[in-house]
């Protein structure tokens, strides 16, 4: 059907989901590490709009935005389906994965250290808010997607470790075991499973990451009073 190849950053759990979708599937693929900093025209010609990663090579064809790139997969190769058959599931997998990248994410990130004081509570305070409808999507199943791992589970998939580094960074607790004891035992359970596991990036490379992106919005924040 074609060789796969997926450009993408090990710094990047949306890079990560791809590979789990394609590990998941058997499709097997060649990875090609991305300089973040020093973009490849490679990455410009195949994502010439966003010019980010993920992006996913098939043959002649190119497919960028990881949620995006999780239906391609799952569309192309059908063993294994990752969404659901049921119009009305699917449609709300693909609605919990868009909050979970577009509220969740963002709402976490807001919590980080370039917030103080009242501001950084009310963040926090949002951030477990966003959280708290995961926690009803998990409640009673294994999985997001009922008894084995399906589309939503890959699109949430950067809470074990993404969330975790944010934690450590911002010095702050938003998972709590007795907050969010489904969302947390799934978080627990999903980071162990060995395809999961072995997709993830270093831990140590992520927390130097966000340490950095941290350092450099409090040094944006100061030049401005």
């Amino acid at each position: 059907m074609g060789e796969v190849k997926v450009i993408g950053s090990t710094s990047s759990l949306f890079c990560t989901r791809v590979e789990w979708a394609l590990k998941l599937k058997g499709v097997e693929y060649e990875y090609m590490h991305e300089d973040l900093r020093n973009k490849s025209p490679l990455l410009l010609k195949h994502n010439p709009v966003h010019k980010k990663v993920p992006v996913i090579l098939h043959g002649d064809r190119a497919v960028a935005e990881s949620l995006v790139i999780l239906e391609y997969i799952d569309d192309t190769w059908k063993q294994n389906p990752l969404l659901p058959e049921d119009p009305y599931e699917r449609s709300m997998a693909r609605f919990w994965a868009k909050f979970s990248d577009e509220k969740v994410r963002i709402s976490v990130s807001n919590s980080l250290p370039w917030s103080e004081g009242e501001e950084k509570e009310k963040a926090i305070e949002s951030a477990r808010e966003s959280l708290s409808f995961l926690e009803e999507q998990i409640e009673g199943k294994t999985f997001f997607g009922g008894e084995k791992i399906g589309f939503l589970d890959l699109a949430v998939g950067w809470i074990p470790l993404g969330l975790g580094v944010m934690e450590q960074v911002g010095e702050m607790k938003l998972l709590d075991a007795e907050k969010f004891p489904s969302l947390h035992e799934w978080s627990q359970n999903f980071i162990k499973i060995p395809l999961i596991k072995e997709a993830l990036p270093p831990r140590e490379k992520l927390v130097d990451n966000f340490t950095a992106s941290v350092s450099y919005m409090r040094s944006l924040a100061s030049q401005k009073q």
